[in-house]
């Protein structure tokens, strides 16, 4: 059996990423810097296990990174020892300021956008695509808010994910959302195979973490904060399962009750690795040579250069060892005067100078 071309591509799936922002940050200003923060990290750990940039759409309603409040320009820390800028040197933002609306959001999910709208801010998903969409912002009972001008509710998105299956842009649906009341976002969907998950129940507040007095700010949500740590131990070939991911954050870490919805999935959440979603390693070669299919190997590997037979192994990146940086002490900082200290103590010492010799000898001081 031969073939002229072996071509070998693979729809690995797109993701939405949103503080709230799709992955989505739906929220602006200084005070939301862990929005911001929460978005970039999710989207930092997808990179990590495999997932290219073509195949996030990245929304983040405010930049953080060059905010005038930020004291260190051009970073956005998820952790208070600002051991782990998860703003990098490699960040793609599709969609940024005042892109990020309900509308756009929905055109992304659905496909519905102009013909001139580049790839990097399409869905460029199908019916084998698993889709993984993260969600961060301020809500409420049934509804998230976007820039705090406008909402999205749970109707108008379990509607625009019922479009996504009869387009059949998913084959699989992965939704998280870290907000207050975030479970009544998942309440209305009635599509096939979606999974859910989300921070808090109907009536709880979704707590922030990692308060930063440099900042100013608190720079991520709890449950994100935990469900990160969860996934930095994960690698591409990882067999942990999805059972595992619903127990990161119970209510003793959270403060609020986290919650998941499976009745719409298909498989058994048991058997569904979390790198169905997260990540992604596929080996691909292409070639425009002639190849028999049913070569000896032993034959075909000795025609290979000797110095590719040699080459090492592949082996998967370190991990970034983030369960250390959690829990290491907070560097000592270098100890400088207090504003006004050397005026003050050669006020002192005038003083002083004055008290045991008088006016007459005060020009001696100078």
């Amino acid at each position: 059996m031969q073939c002229d071309r072996l071509f070998l591509s693979f729809t690995v799936f797109n993701m939405i990423f949103f503080p709230s922002f799709p992955k989505v940050c739906t929220s602006r200003f200084w005070f939301n810097y862990r929005h911001v923060a929460n978005t970039l990290s999710v989207y930092r750990s997808v990179k990590r296990l495999g997932i290219p940039d073509s195949h996030i759409v990245l929304m983040l309603a405010d930049d953080m990174a060059c905010n005038p409040r930020n004291p260190k320009p051009a970073t956005v820390f998820s952790h208070k020892n600002m051991e782990l800028n998860v703003y990098g040197d490699d960040v793609e933002v599709d969609y940024r300021s005042y892109e990020v609306t309900v509308e756009n959001f929905l055109r992304v999910l659905t496909g519905r956008i102009p013909p001139s709208t580049p790839r990097s801010k399409r869905l460029l998903s199908d019916d084998r695509s698993n889709i993984l969409i993260y969600m961060t912002g301020h809500g409420g009972n049934g509804f998230l808010k976007f820039q705090d001008s406008e909402e999205i509710t749970n109707v108008e998105l379990a509607d625009a994910f019922e479009q996504m299956w009869q387009k059949r842009r998913y084959n699989e649906l992965l939704f998280i959302i870290d907000t207050c009341q975030g479970a009544s976002m998942y309440e209305r969907f009635y599509s096939p195979n979606i999974m859910a998950l989300a921070s808090s129940q109907v009536g709880e507040d979704s707590l922030s973490h990692q308060p930063d007095l440099a900042i100013g700010v608190h720079l991520m949500d709890r449950y994100t904060f935990y469900v990160l740590e969860f996934l930095e131990e994960i690698h591409p070939a990882s067999q942990t399962n999805m059972n595992d991911l619903f127990q990161v954050c119970p209510k003793s870490l959270c403060v609020s009750t986290p919650g998941h919805r499976t009745d719409l999935f298909r498989r058994d959440p048991q058997s569904v690795l979390i790198t169905d979603f997260f990540g992604s390693v596929r080996k691909v070669e292409i070639t425009r040579e002639t190849i028999s299919l049913d070569r000896d190997i032993a034959g075909f590997e000795s025609k290979l250069p000797k110095d590719e037979l040699a080459t090492e192994p592949l082996k998967y990146a370190e991990q970034l060892p983030v369960a250390q940086i959690i829990h290491q002490k907070p560097k000592q900082k270098d100890w400088h005067p207090p504003g006004g200290f050397i005026l003050g103590l050669w006020a002192l010492i005038i003083i002083v100078f004055f008290k045991a010799y008088g006016i007459k000898h005060m020009k001696h001081v100078f």
